[in-house]
């Protein structure tokens, strides 16, 4: 149940009472979840029977299903119960930005050379490799992945569905390579399919929290850090932190073979330039 939004849901049918109490858990869900029967009443001015009334008018059993529902809705996070107040347009851009560039220098300086070397040699040892990644910006970013290694000659897939993720992994061996992506490193699925590819001694690589579960599953990790902040109106500079991983990983690779990683890409700008047109300077991509 989401108790505080059968709490809102119910407002206009509420007794003045019961209207009190109302006011006090949406306004402070960390007191009402914590407070004893005696100081819920206090605050809100109604005896423990109108409590009783209300619990059972926003659907809980007792008051006792009451507290517990509220304590689990507090669980969420101060954020999201009283988040930041909204900044001023200008400042809203500044602030993005400036999120953006902080989370890519904390990146940067926590990223470990030897990581990255480590993946370039499991990679070029890989006669496939799988990037997986579910949710936004890790499905996005496991496309990126393909995008960046196919262009350097390396046999990659992208695949976002359980499903197929796990049909994938059953068929795996030690001549396989994976490529795990995740903001937090906790999504069940991929927890599962990176256990099911280790099963069959698939080799794994994970861009994810450095103390998360999935990189604890992992033979090498590409570490990203928290970034969020108490804004939670825009999305996670996080993303840019897998976005940087992905690019230091990508150039590592291509700076592995340069002689042959040249000729490839010269083709494919070749092949680009003749279908589209256009100045020189275009990426090698749309």
């Amino acid at each position: 149940m989401d108790i505080l939004y059968q709490i809102r849901a119910r407002q206009d049918a509420f007794s003045a009472g019961e209207g009190r109490i109302a006011k006090l858990m949406l306004e402070d869900v960390g007191f009402a979840a914590s407070a004893s029967l005696e100081e819920l009443s206090q605050r809100a001015e109604v005896s423990t029977a109108t409590l009783s009334r209300f619990a059972r008018s926003v659907g809980c059993r007792d008051l006792r299903d009451l507290r517990l529902q509220l304590a689990q809705a507090s669980g969420v996070g101060s954020r999201f119960l009283d988040p930041a107040g909204k900044p001023e347009q200008s400042a809203f851009h500044r602030q993005i930005l400036g999120d953006i560039e902080a989370t890519l220098r904390q990146h940067l300086s926590g990223f470990n050379q030897r990581s990255f070397g480590d993946a370039v040699k499991l990679l070029g040892k890989a006669r496939m490799i799988h990037a997986f990644g579910m949710g936004g910006p890790s499905s996005l970013c496991s496309d990126e992945l393909q995008v960046r290694l196919v262009r350097l000659g390396y046999p990659i897939a992208a695949s976002h569905d359980p499903v197929m993720m796990r049909v994938t992994a059953a068929t795996l061996g030690p001549e396989h390579a994976v490529i795990v992506c995740s903001l937090t490193g906790l999504t069940p699925e991929l927890l599962e399919v990176v256990t099911l590819a280790r099963n069959y001694d698939a080799r794994i690589i994970a861009i994810t929290l450095a103390d998360s579960p999935l990189a604890q599953l992992a033979d090498v990790v590409l570490p990203l850090q928290s970034a969020e902040t108490s804004f939670i109106y825009k999305p996670t500079a996080a993303r840019y932190g897998m976005l940087l991983a992905i690019d230091l990983l990508a150039t590592e690779l291509a700076l592995a073979l340069p002689d042959d990683n040249q000729e490839r890409l010269r083709r494919i700008k070749l092949a680009l330039d003749d279908y589209r047109g256009g100045p020189g300077s275009l990426p090698l991509g749309d």
